[in-house]
């Protein structure tokens, strides 16, 4: 049986927010129709995820730890439909579709683990007592999760949050409400996950909001843009909340003297084009080392001439299609831009409908849109450089801080100056986009508030520290 029933896709009361088709971006049909969430749906979600929490945090480890596990099973068991979701729904091609349900499933198999993680440490005291600290629940965890990598960017903050005795009201981007969130939703009902801990709530920014500001919700995990992410951390700040937010980037892929031109060519067209350049990792900047500049430009041009663009479903495709009208408008504005400028348009800036050819711009400078700002979309601006000290001043340079690649054949030369650079991850010889669920990932600046996922990070960002002391009977007043 399928596990995307449409009558299985909310579990609870009817949501009010009215229907919204599921657009499939590579043909603009309509692939189904779902409930939003209004925000006053927000509120009777977080009170039934209050009451659901209350005895899902008393259950034993054991017992959540083998709900995440087999949701994992469950990822691999029903692979073939989710994948053809995540290619449909979203634009993935099928192989970063593959990787999604792989990264998935590995985290809630590291998110099972967490369940039985040491829940605090005995303090010495200088009273008669015993003293230890205890991790207990957060309580009601508010996810918000985006349109580009909805699958792994959903399932990295509610299983842990789920494993740690938590429950979790999600909001997807609705334009992928499917596979980053009803997905979720229906994988972890087969694992036996009991009703009333994980609420989806597809709506826009206004129900976005309402997450954030209930008061029932103690803990935001929101992954997204960084003028949203502004945005979210003032008012959870207003709530006195926590919020961990992973925001936005425009990473740097250095590439030194030394380097092989070819190799780095090869990280370079991945960096900047895998998934159509939407992902917050992408190689945003390409810093190149003046002596190779003119051939890895005529190189790296030639492979994205070279890379195939159309309807993943349908074709065997390298790029499929940008997600809606408006980010297509804005990428090639940025395009167009930049050659308004000054900027070199060596391949590419064209599109049809919503694919865009991956494209190339040397000649960039500090202010050249494409080059200053996160484009998200498969632009790479390339630029030179002459000594190390300005390499490193280039991918120090501007808000973000995100992620960070290094082509060298000296690896060790390359771990030094990744250690100048200010960015949350770091790579040498590879390329910025990577990810496992048992790293910790987040970036500083405009990037976002540090590592908020992976291992010990999730224990930190879905729990609360708590002193607590024993005595066999109470003292006698002190003075």
């Amino acid at each position: 049986m399928p596990l995307l029933e449409p009558t299985l896709w909310q579990d609870g009361p009817t949501l009010t927010g009215g229907p919204a088709p599921v657009v499939e971006p590579a043909t603009g049909r309509t692939l189904a129709t779902l409930a939003l969430a209004a925000p006053a749906d927000v509120a009777e979600a977080a009170v039934r995820a209050r009451a659901a929490q209350e005895s899902w945090a008393r259950t034993g480890h054991t017992e959540r730890a083998a709900v995440l596990r087999r949701a994992g099973d469950l990822f691999a068991a029903h692979a073939g439909e989710l994948r053809d979701w995540l290619v449909r729904e979203s634009g993935s091609i099928p192989g970063k579709a593959d990787f999604e349900l792989h990264v998935a499933a590995q985290e809630c198999y590291e998110a099972a683990a967490l369940a039985s993680r040491p829940a605090g440490q005995v303090l010495p005291s200088e009273e008669s007592r015993l003293s230890f600290t205890r991790r207990v629940p957060a309580g009601v965890v508010g996810v918000v999760a985006p349109f580009n990598a909805p699958l792994i960017l959903s399932i990295r903050s509610v299983a842990p949050a789920l494993a740690l005795g938590n429950a979790v009201l999600l909001k997807p981007d609705r334009r992928t409400a499917v596979c980053g969130g009803l997905a979720l939703a229906a994988v972890l009902a087969a694992a036996g996950l009991p009703a009333g801990l994980l609420h989806v709530l597809p709506g826009g920014a206004e129900t976005g909001a309402a997450v954030v500001a209930d008061p029932l919700v103690r803990v935001v995990s929101f992954t997204g843009s960084t003028a949203a992410g502004r945005l979210v951390g003032e008012l959870a700040g207003r709530h006195l909340k926590r919020a961990h937010l992973e925001l936005g980037g425009n990473s740097a892929l250095v590439v030194l003297k030394d380097a092989d031109v070819e190799a780095a060519v090869a990280q370079a067209s991945w960096g900047s084009f895998f998934h159509q350049g939407q992902i917050c990792m992408t190689a945003g900047r390409h810093l190149v080392h003046a002596s190779l500049y003119d051939e890895y430009v005529e190189r790296l041009a030639a492979r994205a001439e070279a890379l195939a663009v159309g309807d993943p479903y349908r074709e065997r495709v390298h790029l499929g299609p940008l997600i809606d009208r408006g980010q297509l408008e804005r990428v090639h504005a940025l395009v167009e831009a930049s050659t308004e400028q000054g900027a070199k348009l060596v391949v590419g800036g064209t599109y049809e409908e919503l694919f865009y050819r991956p494209t190339v711009l040397a000649g960039v400078a500090d202010d050249t849109p494409a080059y200053a700002e996160e484009v998200f979309g498969p632009v790479a601006p390339v630029r030179p450089f002459t000594t190390e000290d300005e390499a490193v001043a280039l991918a120090s340079a501007g808000p973000y801080g995100l992620s960070l690649g290094i082509v060298t054949r000296d690896a060790a030369r390359g771990l030094e100056l990744a250690g100048r650079i200010p960015t949350g991850i770091a790579h040498v010889n590879d390329q910025t986009v990577n990810d496992e669920a048992v790293a910790p990932f987040g970036g500083v600046g405009a990037s976002g508030t540090g590592a908020r996922f992976g291992g010990e990070a999730n224990l930190d960002a879905f729990t609360e520290l708590r002193w607590t002391t024993l005595r066999p009977t109470p003292p006698g007043h002190p003075f």
